[in-house]
Formats: structure tokens, C-alpha cells, sequence
């Protein structure tokens, strides 16, 4: 029997709101109008214009990480593809990693080394808290492991390890090779790869970048590529094979057909991180992010993280007792039209700060919805007093923000 064409198929204009809701969640984020439109183009893959773009990739890529060594690759794929790229392609079957777990985000690298035969110690840092350098060096002294996988911000309870640069030194002493998942924080916050001695650097488009989800980059170190062309055993991964994506991102050669509207959203998205520069972007995200976390205290809420190990890029709220987190969620997207994101078990929702969300229009539209909801909830928080905090913080800190 011929299967028939299936009933009720609706057009995304019938499955789509009338007004586009706001994102200032997790991610993905708020995209520029270059970025959209060089996402709607279609060239050849292997094309002398394609060739041009990825040297433009690169170069860009090469000013957000910080480095002049390291081995840049597109991932066609989630933040999440370029992780286990780094992992598939550093960490040798039956050999030791230590992976520093803050959270969800930091515990999926650890779960994708045990997948390739790793044999995996985990470090658990307390819920809330980043991981110190002094026990991170008591762990590779008495494990040895060949990797050490860490995230610099843990975007699941926003959490930031701000000694990274500590540890990424502690791990180089001890020849123990580094993997950072930067998928949130990059170009939203100082990172220095060649300088803190990285040597796998993770960022996917869809967050700090302000690019479409489905696109990542990875960095790797001299002495990480060295490694992997050293290794002579046969990858089970094929997509995620470095060496065999190294003939297209280097040698002009086929791996598989790239995804090009993507490449060419990144690279826009990559340009304007370079136009703007990276020193005024994170002075405009620290900024933007402080003055949300001034009007959020501001109505009488708690921040999830004490200050010394937040997270700027991704904001936490513990949900006032009474309030259901879900309807709260429910509420803000319905009535307001602005999504933010719940938990991965915490009590609490959180309010991303990643390109361009850190606009001031989008603040005061946020904060005014997240206040203005809970009210509707029962909470009664002060929110008048939580806009003037807001506004005042700008106002401090410097307001001009656009370019």
C-alpha cells in the first residue's frame, strides 16, 4: 500500500509567533542582520570563493582565540560535535583523563573520554563553586593523566572557573595536554590561548559568537596537532577525524560537503567580533551583565553564584519560594515575548549575556519582564527599584553600547 501525504502539514508561518520572541536564554542568541543574511546564501563547497572565506575563518579565528600557532577547524555540528573532536582526537583509547566537573556541560566531557576507552577520573567541584588550582595540581601529581578537559564557564549553573589560567600552567608543568570548552565565554571574555598554554579550545556559533547553532571552531596547539599527527591508530570517528578535516580547512581538498551558509554565517558573525574588537566587547559585556545582575538584586531576588566564581555570560536566579520556575518561563514568553532559560536541576533560571543580547533595549525589555511576571505570580518584588538599579549601573559604568 503507497503511503499517502500526510494531513495537516502547516507552513512555518502558521507554527511560527507573529512577533519573534526575544532570546535572552542559554542560547542560541539574538543574531545581527549579516549574520542572517549570509546564513541565506548558497555557494560551492570546494569553489575558489569558498577557499577565500576559509582563509578569512582562520585569520579571524586566530584573533578570538588568541593565537598565532594554533590549528584551526570549521565542525559542522553543535558545540557538542566540536567537544568530542577535541576528545576523539586527543585522548587515546586506555589512556588516563582528569576532568574537572563543575556541572552538566564540564560532566559531558568527561562522559565523551570515558566513550573513546578513556580511563576517566573525575573531579567534582562543589555545586556553586570553580575548581582550585591547588587540588586540580594535587589530582594530576597523584593520576598522571596524559588530558586534563575543563570548561572555563559552566553555562548549566553558571558557574566560571576563573583560574584557568592557573590550572591551564599546572597542567603544562606536568605535560598533561588541555581541553577547554569555551562554547559561551569566547569573545565575551578575556581567553588567551596561546598565552595560558591551551591546547584544544571548543566554541560553538550559537552563543558568545552571535551566530547561528549548527557551526563550530575548534583551536588546536602546535604541540596538540604534532600529537595528533603523530598518532598512527585508526579513529572511529570519521567526521571527527582532524586529520581528514585538516584537507579541507588547509589543503583545498574534500572531506565532506561542508555546510556553507553556515561558514559563511560564521564568518560574518567572526568579522564583527574583529570590528568591534575584543577589548570593547568584553568591556560591553561585563558592563551589560553587571547592570542586569544590579537590577535583578536591585527587586530583592538572590543571584545563584557568589560574585567570586560567577559567571557573566550566563546569569543565575534562585526561584523565590512559591514560584514555579516553569510557569515563570511560561509567563515571560506568553505575555512578553521573552524567553530565558530554565535549570539542569538547580533551582533556578537563567538570563544569558552573550553577544547580542548585551544591548541596553534588551535589558530593560528583560528585566521589566522578569519582574513584571513574577508579580503576576504573586511574588511582589520591587520592581521600580530593580529598573532604576539597572539604569543607574549603565549610567555608571558607561551606557553607549552600540556599534
Amino acid at each position: 500500500m503507497r503511503i499517502q501525504v500526510p494531513d495537516n502539514l502547516l507552513s512555518l508561518d502558521n507554527i511560527l509567533p507573529d512577533e519573534p520572541l526575544l532570546m535572552m536564554g542559554a542560547g542560541p542568541v539574538p543574531i545581527p542582520a549579516k549574520v542572517a543574511a549570509a546564513n541565506g546564501i548558497v555557494i560551492n563547497h570546494l569553489g575558489d570563493t569558498m577557499a577565500q572565506i576559509i582563509e578569512q575563518v582562520k585569520l579571524m579565528s586566530s584573533y578570538v582565540f588568541q593565537t598565532t600557532t594554533g590549528h584551526i577547524l570549521g565542525v559542522a555540528g553543535p558545540g557538542s560535535a566540536a567537544m568530542e573532536m577535541a576528545v576523539a582526537n586527543l585522548v587515546v583509547p586506555g589512556s588516563k583523563v582528569l576532568s574537572i566537573c563543575n556541572g552538566f556541560f564540564s560532566s559531558r566531557l568527561a562522559e565523551m573520554s570515558q566513550r573513546v576507552g578513556a580511563d576517566v577520573v573525575r573531579l567534582i567541584v562543589a555545586e556553586g563553586l570553580s575548581a582550585d588550582p591547588q587540588i586540580v595540581e594535587e589530582y594530576i601529581v597523584k593520576h598522571q593523566p596524559r588530558v586534563l578537559t575543563i570548561v572555563q564557564g559552566e553555562t548549566s549553573n553558571t558557574v566560571c572557573n576563573n583560574q584557568l589560567p592557573e590550572i591551564a600552567s599546572i597542567a603544562k608543568k606536568h605535560d598533561c595536554l588541555v581541553i577547554v570548552d569555551a562554547v559561551c565565554t569566547l569573545s565575551t571574555m578575556p581567553f588567551n590561548m596561546d598565552e595560558w598554554g591551551i591546547d584544544a579550545v571548543i566554541t560553538g556559533g550559537q552563543k558568545g559568537l552571535s551566530c547561528i547553532p549548527g557551526v563550530s571552531l575548534i583551536g588546536f596547539s602546535n604541540k596538540a596537532w604534532k600529537f595528533i599527527e603523530s598518532r598512527t591508530d585508526q579513529l572511529k570517528h570519521w567526521c571527527l577525524d582532524a586529520k581528514l578535516a585538516d584537507q579541507f580547512w588547509y589543503k583545498k581538498s574534500y572531506h565532506y560537503t561542508a555546510p556553507v551558509s553556515g561558514i559563511l554565517a560564521i564568518h560574518e558573525a567572526l568579522r564583527l567580533v574583529c570590528t568591534e574588537t575584543l577589548e570593547v566587547r568584553f568591556a560591553r559585556h561585563l558592563r551589560s551583565s553587571q547592570a542586569l545582575q544590579a537590577g535583578i538584586e536591585g527587586m530583592g531576588l538572590d543571584l545563584y553564584v557568589k560574585s567570586q566564581d560567577r559567571l557573566n555570560s550566563v546569569v543565575g536566579i534562585s526561584v523565590p519560594k512559591g514560584i514555579d520556575g516553569k510557569q515563570l518561563l511560561s509567563t515571560m514568553s506568553k505575555r512578553y515575548k521573552v524567553e530565558i532559560s530554565g535549570s539542569f536541576g538547580a533551582n533556578i533560571v537563567r538570563i544569558g549575556q552573550m553577544g547580542e543580547q548585551c544591548r541596553t533595549h534588551n535589558l530593560f525589555r528583560t528585566l521589566h519582564a522578569f519582574g513584571a511576571s513574577l508579580n503576576l505570580l504573586g511574588q511582589k518584588l520591587d520592581l521600580p527599584e530593580g529598573m532604576a538599579a539597572l539604569e543607574s549601573t549603565l549610567d555608571l559604568n558607561g551606557y553607549a553600547d552600540e556599534i
